[in-house]
């Protein structure tokens, strides 16, 4: 039997990406079994890459994510960037307590659009907000970085789950809207192409008796 997970009308392939210990595997953790870890160690295992799933409502429409978590470790670089093909959505997360976290966002998003499809919807995440006693990395600078790179931005907590729901349900959110747009657009031009619009009318008979004709005529919709 199939379990409630398993009926979904879109299935979107996300990756998290950042620097080791900034807090990607909390987060995954938190938005699919709302649960944090304080013990939590560096994503490791054997590939550097670790996944869960969770399906959530946008639209009226059931969405499963499939949420990949990549090791941050330099070691691991080759192997995590194997995994961004067929994304169709990344958070690239940094440490709000560490600024060479935030610093290194700008090579992992070079990474990201050198490896991911170039329509990959991307939020730009600082994480451990709750640490706003440390911060090291101005969120007005972080939202300038957003928005130079078009990418969307919000501040997250795994610890005090400040922002989880909203980060995950946030880029759904958008990914669906886009696609929903280009869906729409393909149908339009399909519609629009030679030869769908054509449809027969009839003329009505002439006085004289004659039968009607029946002709063909392009109708714009």
């Amino acid at each position: 039997m199939g379990t409630q997970d398993d009926e979904y009308d879109y299935l979107f392939k996300v990756v998290l990406i950042g620097d080791s210990g900034v807090g990607k595997s909390n987060l995954l953790s938190g938005f699919t079994l709302n649960e944090f870890n304080l013990e939590s160690k560096s994503t490791i295992g054997t590939t550097g890459v670790e996944f869960a799933t969770r399906s959530t409502q946008v639209d009226g429409k059931t969405i499963k994510a499939q949420i990949w978590d990549t090791a941050g470790q330099e070691r691991y670089r080759a192997i995590t960037s194997a995994y961004y093909p067929g994304a169709v959505g990344a958070l690239l997360v940094y440490d709000i307590a560490k600024h060479l976290t935030y610093e290194n966002v700008e090579r992992w998003l070079k990474e990201l659009r050198d490896h991911a499809d170039s329509n990959i919807v991307i939020m730009l995440v600082g994480n451990k907000s709750d640490l706003r006693h440390l911060r090291a990395v101005p969120t007005d600078e972080a939202r300038a970085f957003a928005e130079k790179n078009n990418l969307s931005f919000i501040e997250t907590s795994a610890l005090d789950s400040t922002n989880i729901e909203e980060a995950f349900k946030n880029i759904l959110t958008e990914i669906y809207r886009i696609l929903s747009q280009k869906q729409i657009a393909d149908r339009a031009a399909h519609d629009e192409s030679p030869g769908n619009n054509v449809v027969d009318i009839s003329v009505p008979p002439t006085t004289d008796g004659q039968k009607p004709n029946k002709l063909q005529c392009c109708q714009n919709l």
